[in-house]
């Protein structure tokens, strides 16, 4: 269980944050959302996602221009159809087109990238976050390119967060390298996409997966940039223009 902040105030200690934490959170068929608040200055969202087969990946438009913008995902869809989530998702160079593995509806446009380099993406080991409608796996980039996993969609970030269990050692766990971050992490064959709202160092981003969530293997998406799509909890982040984004679609009324 999270350690609470608890408000002092004339000497009563108040616990405010569960309360808080009830208003903060929600469930439906779709989707599950919470908000963690930690004593040690931690503030993110979470939000959890069990079905499969309405999560995409979204880059261009069918004119083959980047799409930049969550507003322009909306666009896209049909009339029966509800953008429910969205989130940054992977690397890009400077025209927005992505710079490692990137597989949408089945089809790769850029292929696995093992090379070595600086920066957050080249810190080993980084990986790849893919799904079919039945499965999602979170993998090491060597592991994933001999898993032969059939991808309708993936994405290749880094570094990985949590290695099966364990955070990646090369986190300093005093890092004053402090930004916005976004990533995911699975259990359960469950994605679980998080953001925080201040700025944190690598190891206590991982932390919060491996403490918080419980989670065996997650992975970074983006800093800085990390943008989020949840209008439920009143968030349409329109900041920044962004390459390869995640989107989860509610097609409920298309099928009834």
């Amino acid at each position: 269980m999270s350690k609470w902040i608890k408000r002092v105030k004339s000497g009563v200690v108040l616990p405010i944050l569960s309360a808080l934490f009830a208003q903060s959170s929600f469930a439906n068929d779709v989707i599950s959302y919470q908000r963690i608040q930690l004593a040690q200055g931690i503030d993110a969202d979470v939000i959890h996602i069990k079905k499969l087969s309405d999560l995409q990946l979204f880059l261009n438009d069918p004119s083959q221009q980047p799409l930049l913008k969550f507003e322009n995902i909306k666009k896209q869809l049909h009339s029966c159809q509800r953008l429910e989530l969205a989130m940054n998702a992977g690397m890009y160079h400077p025209d927005y087109a992505p710079v490692v593995l990137y597989i949408e509806n089945g089809k790769q446009l850029t292929a696995l990238n093992e090379q070595q380099g600086f920066g957050n993406f080249f810190m080993q080991p980084n990986g790849v976050v893919a799904w079919n409608d039945q499965q999602v796996v979170i993998e090491t980039t060597q592991d994933f390119k001999t898993s032969r996993f059939k991808a309708n969609y993936a994405t290749q970030s880094g570094p990985m967060l949590i290695i099966d269990g364990k955070i990646n050692p090369k986190f300093l766990a005093d890092s004053d390298s402090l930004k916005i971050r976004n990533g995911v992490g699975i259990k359960d064959n469950t994605l679980y996409f998080v953001i925080t709202r201040n700025r944190v160092n690598f190891y206590q981003f991982a932390q919060l997966f491996k403490d918080e969530l419980n989670i065996d293997n997650a992975l970074y998406l983006d800093g800085s940039i990390s943008s989020l799509y949840l209008p439920k909890i009143y968030r349409e982040d329109r900041r920044y223009s962004l390459g390869p984004m995640i989107g989860l679609l509610n097609s409920k009324v298309c099928r009834s």
